[in-house]
C-alpha cells in the first residue's frame, strides 16, 4: 500500500510526470523500443532547482560564479564568491495551474571562515498541499498534507588559486502520510545523504584593459545516501536521486560595464535502470547502484539517460542581468524539454531574482512550472578581501 501512496504522491511532484515502463515480450531485458523507461526515484524534490537564477537558465549550475544557492549546485565554488557572506530566500509555487496550496520553500547561504574555506547551509522546505485518501473502492480514509525537507550543512577548501573541493550532508525527511492504512502501518521516510564536488577557475588576462575572460569547470556527486522507505516492514526500499552532475561556464569580460556568460551542464542519475519488461528496479545498496548505473542498460539507453542544461547570463555594471536557457531530456527517460528566462537587479546589498518556463517540444506533457512565475531574493554582505 505504501507504494501506492508513494506513487500517488510521486505523480504530483515528479519533474517528470510520466509513466514508468511497459510490458515487452521478452522479460528481463533493457530494450526501449520506443517505449518510456523514465527512471523515478524518491524525494524527487531535491531535483528542482531552488533558486530563480539557475532557473532561469535552463536550470544550470555546477560552474557558473558562486552565489547563496551554490550548496545544491557544486559547494566547492564557495571559497571563490567575491562576497564573505550572502543568504537566499526563494519560493516556488508547484503546479500552480492545478492548486493553489503546493510550493517550494528555500533558504540558503554561506560565510567565509578564511580566504581559502567556507561553510554552507540551507533547508529546502516541499509542502504538498491537502490530499484525500482513499481506499481501492473509493471510501474515504482521511484528509492528510504531506511534505518534505532536506537539512544541508557542507564545508568547502581551496586546495590552490585555481581548484577547491567541497563535502555537505544532507538529512531527509518525506512525510507522506502516517498511521494505518489498508493494513499497513504508514511512517515519515528519513535518509542521510552527502555530496562531493570539485571547481576549477581560471582567468584569462586582457591586454586592452578590458575586463578579464574567465572559464569555470565543475562536477558534483549529489544524494549519496541510504535507501528510503515508509513502512516498517518494508521489503524494498527507494532509492534517492543521487545524480552526477559537471558542467562548463565561460564569462566574456566586454568591458568595465558588460559581461556575458555561456554555461552548459550535463547530468545523470545514478540510479539503476528499471527492467524494461517489469519495471522493477534491482535491489542493491547504494553505492552499488551508482557504480551499476553506468552499464546496467544498453549504451544507447545509457546515453538517452544523459540529461542536458544550457544557460546564458549578461550583466550590466553588475546591477542588472538577463538570463534565457534551455533543458533537454530524452523523450524515453521523462521527456522533460523547456526555454526558460528571467531577470535579476540588484541594489547594495539586496538583489532579486525573476524566473519564467516555457515548454518546447511536440507531444510533451505540460511541466509543472509551466507559467509560473519564480523569485528569489539574495542579500549580498561584506565584500571579500
Amino acid at each position: 500500500m505504501y507504494r501506492r501512496i508513494l506513487t500517488a504522491v510521486a505523480c504530483i511532484l515528479s519533474l517528470s510526470l510520466t509513466n514508468t515502463a511497459s510490458a515487452q515480450d521478452t522479460p528481463g531485458t533493457n530494450r526501449l523500443d520506443g517505449r518510456m523507461n523514465a527512471i523515478n526515484t524518491a524525494v524527487p524534490f531535491l531535483r528542482i532547482s531552488p533558486d530563480a537564477r539557475s532557473g532561469a537558465m535552463g536550470d544550470v549550475g555546477v560552474a557558473i560564479s558562486p552565489d547563496a544557492n551554490s550548496i545544491f549546485w557544486n559547494l566547492s565554488k564557495v571559497p571563490f564568491a567575491e562576497k564573505n557572506s550572502a543568504v537566499s530566500v526563494t519560493y516556488t509555487p508547484w503546479l500552480k495551474e492545478l492548486v493553489n496550496d503546493v510550493f517550494l520553500a528555500t533558504v540558503s547561504g554561506y560565510t567565509k571562515i578564511d580566504e581559502f574555506s567556507a561553510v554552507s547551509g540551507s533547508l529546502r522546505y516541499f509542502s504538498l498541499g491537502n490530499i484525500e485518501f482513499t481506499d481501492i473502492t473509493g471510501y474515504t480514509q482521511g484528509n492528510y498534507r504531506p511534505r518534505e525537507f532536506a537539512i544541508d550543512a557542507g564545508y568547502a577548501r581551496k586546495l590552490s588559486d585555481n581548484f577547491g573541493l567541497g563535502v555537505a550532508l544532507r538529512f531527509i525527511n518525506s512525510n507522506l502520510a502516517s498511521g494505518d492504512i489498508s493494513g499497513q502501518s504508514i511512517r515519515p521516510g528519513r535518509a542521510v545523504a552527502a555530496d562531493l564536488s570539485g571547481y576549477y577557475t581560471k582567468e584569462y588576462e586582457k591586454e586592452d584593459g578590458a575586463a578579464n575572460n574567465k572559464l569555470a569547470l565543475g562536477f558534483a556527486i549529489t544524494n549519496i545516501g541510504n535507501r528510503i522507505s515508509y513502512t516498517r516492514s518494508a521489503d524494498k526500499k527507494d532509492y534517492l536521486p543521487a545524480n552526477l552532475g559537471i558542467g562548463g561556464a565561460y564569462t566574456f569580460g566586454i568591458d568595465e560595464y558588460n559581461k556575458f556568460t555561456l554555461a552548459l551542464d550535463i547530468n545523470k542519475l545514478l540510479v539503476p535502470t528499471p527492467d524494461t519488461a517489469t519495471g522493477q528496479y534491482p535491489d542493491k545498496d547504494p553505492l552499488g547502484a551508482i557504480f551499476s548505473s553506468f552499464g546496467d542498460a544498453p549504451f544507447k539507453e545509457e546515453l538517452h539517460e544523459l540529461m542536458y542544461s544550457a544557460g546564458a547570463e549578461y550583466w550590466y555594471n553588475d546591477q542588472f542581468a538577463v538570463r534565457a536557457g534551455y533543458y533537454h531530456e530524452h523523450a524515453s527517460k521523462g521527456n522533460r524539454k523547456y526555454f526558460t528566462a528571467g531577470l535579476g537587479i540588484k541594489y547594495d546589498i539586496f538583489g532579486l531574482n525573476f524566473s519564467y518556463l516555457v515548454p518546447s517540444g511536440t507531444g510533451i506533457q505540460k511541466n509543472p512550472l509551466s507559467n509560473t512565475l519564480r523569485f528569489t531574493l539574495t542579500f549580498d554582505l561584506s565584500r571579500a578581501e
